[in-house]
């Protein structure tokens, strides 16, 4: 029998095929016979046993769309700015938050600048200067790139 695909629940693993009889019929996972996955809207042929749809196949020519659509996950910009640099500048000035002027973050790069006047400023803002070195050490660039690249 012919029929067109309902609807695909990815989560319970169930799809839903409407048959050319005007009758619905479930199908699992384990049914579909081609690779890829089941796609709502795609006409199938297929085999009935009670209310159960088996082994579904497409048929050819009638779906011109592919059945494994491609990827395509969005690819962060490219930073114009290194992080071993940035942890260079936080481990040679960090207390003066040059990094986080080179960064783009001049309000942090302000008050850690302001701190570094004072004794106690600077207990603060060199321990927060090893931290953001660490940090920019062992973030991944993909990452390091969408967080620091310039808007």
């Amino acid at each position: 029998m012919r029929g067109q695909i309902l609807g695909v629940d990815r989560q319970r693993g169930v799809g839903l095929v409407s048959g050319e009889d005007g009758q619905r019929y479930a199908f699992r996972p384990e049914d579909w016979a081609q690779e890829g996955e089941p796609a709502i809207g795609l006409y199938v042929d297929f085999e009935t046993e009670g209310q159960d749809a088996r082994s579904l196949f497409p048929v050819p020519g009638a779906n011109p769309q592919p059945l494994v659509a491609p990827s395509r996950a969005p690819v962060a910009p490219r930073s114009d700015r290194n992080k071993l640099i940035a942890a260079l500048l936080a481990f040679m000035l960090g207390p003066l938050g040059i990094h986080r002027f080179y960064l783009g973050r001049t309000g942090s790069g302000i008050a850690m600048l302001v701190l570094s006047i004072t004794v106690i400023g600077l207990l603060v803002s060199v321990p927060w200067a090893f931290v953001d070195m660490i940090r920019y050490l062992v973030m991944p660039e993909r990452d390091f790139d969408r967080r620091y690249t310039r808007a």
